[in-house]
């Protein structure tokens, strides 16, 4: 069984599938992931040429999707989303800093996340957990508009996922930034700009 390709994508288009696009970035790319933070027209455009599903969920800055949704993308925002096998759950937004459509206090996101657990429950676990913001105290920053959530480390002590992908925290914010950290038994990935995923397939998956 072949594994899945994932192309992760966050906060910051990357210039060679957007300014000059080079269509064999996405060869052998099953399946688009946007962990929020990129215009609307990116996602739409990516869209066009690849012929899988490309998933999102929103980021900080994204108050124009209400408007200017991608068009052709699927929003996984609070909800599950299977794919050859992978149970992928979504939770867009940052800590609220100020007003802002995509902006939650710890509270808010708690509520969400327990809203979340009923779906997942359905679909029997999760093997992928997709954010914009980080969890509290892994690869988050010390500012409040940097702040991870606390609520996420129940979801990934009760799932155990696999991979907890997340964007917000530009490599520019801190040199001591890391790519791809291991949490106990999950695998958390920043995907700011581009991270492509290679999914391990098995007779679980």
């Amino acid at each position: 069984m072949k594994n899945i390709k994932i192309l992760f994508i966050a906060d910051e288009p990357s210039p060679a599938l957007w300014d000059y696009f080079d269509a064999s970035r996405l060869d052998g790319i099953d399946l688009i992931v946007s962990c929020g933070d990129l215009p609307p027209q990116y996602l739409s455009f990516l869209v066009t040429f690849f012929s899988g599903p490309l998933l999102y969920v929103h980021g900080n800055h994204d108050d124009c999707y209400e408007d200017t949704p991608p068009e052709g993308c699927i929003c996984i925002d609070d909800r599950v989303y299977e794919f050859e096998g992978i149970r992928i759950a979504g939770l867009g937004g940052s800590m609220k800093y100020r007003n802002g459509t995509f902006q939650y206090t710890e509270r808010q996101m708690l509520i969400r996340t327990l809203k979340l657990q009923r779906r997942i429950f359905r679909y029997r676990g999760l093997d992928i957990l997709v954010s914009h913001a980080p969890a509290y105290g892994i690869n988050d920053g010390t500012d409040l508009p940097h702040r991870g959530f606390q609520c996420f480390h129940r979801l990934l002590e009760k799932y155990h996922p696999r991979y907890f992908v997340h964007g917000h925290m530009h490599f520019s914010y801190s040199p001591m930034q890391k790519r791809v950290l291991k949490h106990g038994e999950v695998t958390v990935i920043n995907a700011c700009k581009e991270y492509v995923l290679e999914y391990p397939m098995s007779a679980e998956s």
